[in-house]
């Protein structure tokens, strides 16, 4: 009985969660682990640094892309910037 409430409080749980968003954190984590095994058996302490570093970059690189896609096309008869007529 108990196994069986055990289960489904954690099949509940599980629908009820949002779903992570990852985004770099698996391959930071993964490289900061191994790099951190390697530098003093701190692995754990690596994949968590690595973790942060790469969902920081993924950010980083959303956020270029959507200031890309939301800048306004150059219209064809304007200099490009910093090289204005004089």
């Amino acid at each position: 009985m108990k196994i069986s409430a055990t289960l489904l409080a954690v099949a509940a749980l599980a629908l009820a969660a949002n779903t992570a968003d990852a985004k770099g954190c698996l391959k930071g984590a993964a490289v900061g682990g191994v790099a951190g095994h390697y530098a003093g058996h701190h692995g754990v302490l690596g994949a968590i640094a690595g973790c942060a570093y790469g969902r920081h970059h993924a950010k980083e690189q959303a956020r270029q892309h959507q200031e890309q896609r939301d800048a306004p096309a150059a219209q064809p008869n304007q200099p490009p910037a910093g090289q204005e007529k004089l």
